[in-house]
């Protein structure tokens, strides 16, 4: 339904700590295989060590690794030289101005970063579907900073999502909670959001 629609990508959540949208491995490698060609397939993945990363990828063999938590153990460069041709994006946390610093930093090792309003600080991480927007004067900063693409997400929806695009210019939109209508993927709501995304 969401190619249907027009979009240039699936997210696959595993496993998270908290938020909406997890399904079994076994699902996101069906999905991932049936994927046409031209559509990234990006596994959401909460595991923070590059060797469970790399099992993870393999198992289930996505074309983009979203790491929606920060790398503790190993590097980018054991996941580059393991997983040749594979997409990293590094999910970026904006909870208030160290978010710049943070983006900054891990920006040269990873194929883009995509900005989100969870928080890694809690006793029950957040690490996206929050349906919370953050603050995108930031995320322009942040985008004006870094020299790779920026996807934007946290709390988009129809009704604010072109104010998004014209305040922050992301190369990208990810896009959640913001569709969905007791936990399902609603057709309505994923016409009027690639409506306005296209009314420009």
């Amino acid at each position: 339904m969401a190619i249907e629609a027009g979009a240039s990508a699936i997210g696959l959540v595993s496993a998270m700590p908290s938020g909406p949208g997890p399904i079994p491995e076994d699902l996101i490698a069906e999905i991932a295989a049936s994927v046409p060609p031209g559509i990234s397939s990006f596994l959401l993945t909460c595991l923070q060590d590059s060797e469970a990363i790399i099992d993870q990828q393999q198992r289930l063999r996505v074309n983009t690794i979203q790491i929606c938590d920060r790398l503790t153990r190993g590097s980018y460069r054991e996941l580059r030289e393991a997983l040749p041709g594979i997409s990293l994006v590094q999910v970026v946390h904006v909870t208030g101005p160290a978010a710049v610093e943070e983006a900054v930093a891990v920006a040269p090792h990873v194929d883009a970063v995509l900005l989100d309003s969870g928080n890694q600080s809690l006793a029950v991480k957040e690490l996206g579907g929050t349906g919370r927007t953050h603050d995108w004067n930031l995320s322009r900063r942040i985008r004006e900073a870094i020299d790779v693409p920026l996807f934007l997400a946290g709390g988009l929806n129809p009704s604010n999502v072109a104010a998004a695009i014209r305040e922050v210019q992301p190369f990208g939109i990810d896009v959640c909670s913001g569709l969905r209508t007791n936990g399902t993927l609603d057709a309505v709501k994923l016409r009027a959001f690639f409506t306005q995304i296209n009314a420009d």
